[in-house]
């Protein structure tokens, strides 16, 4: 087994990168201390300090791996999918799994969304949030192509009402205190917004 102290600093990073995100899960992000990020992964807060210059680049090290590991998770699911309406449903299916893996994202997206002042992590969480939305919209635009969606849609209001499923869902289960529960959800939300984009029998 590798000794904490023999960790590299790439390893330490993904180290304290879970850490964040777990802690996120179990309280607020605004009131976690580097403190006790560097309690629950059993070092000091000068050892964890040695591998980030602040704690603002803690915050931007935890979004920028949240991103990554996300969007491969969508991209992989859409990559697997057999057309653009499938791929908008295993899309929506994977980032649920995504929030079910790791419980604390949600918190730790919202949390640097509502800070006051612009950060470097606040910016990627924009980012992503527009990568978000133009994969979405790409999906649905090649689905009217395809004759699978309505001919008429309104691409920007059917993106907005797809991000709101997702952030609608993950607000319940987090007011129920209850993330897997989008599971079990997911499939009826998303067949409803499938029978409103969809192209009925009788479009020609």
């Amino acid at each position: 087994m590798t000794r904490k102290h023999n960790l590299t600093s790439a390893a330490r990073k993904e180290q304290t990168v879970q850490a964040v995100i777990e802690l996120c899960g179990q309280e607020e992000p605004a009131t976690l201390t580097t403190n006790d990020i560097a309690k629950k992964m059993g070092v000091t807060q000068g050892a964890l300090f040695r591998h980030f210059s602040s704690k603002n680049s803690i915050w931007e090290a935890v979004v920028k791996w949240v991103a990554k590991r996300l969007m491969q998770r969508l991209d992989a699911a859409v990559a697997q999918a057999s057309s653009p309406s499938a791929a908008l449903g295993a899309m929506f299916m994977a980032h649920m799994d995504f929030i079910v893996e790791h419980p604390g994202v949600p918190r730790l997206l919202l949390g640097q969304l509502q800070k006051a002042k612009p950060t470097p992590a606040q910016r990627m969480v924009n980012t992503l949030l527009f990568l978000y939305r133009q994969r979405v919209e790409q999906l649905l635009m090649e689905g009217v192509e395809a004759g699978q969606l309505r001919a008429e849609l309104n691409i920007e209001a059917a993106a907005t009402q797809y991000i709101g499923m997702v952030q609608g869902l993950v607000m319940q289960s987090l007011l129920k205190r209850d993330v897997p529960v989008i599971i079990d959800q997911a499939p009826a939300v998303f067949e409803l917004y499938c029978r409103g984009i969809s192209k009925t029998e009788n479009e020609s």
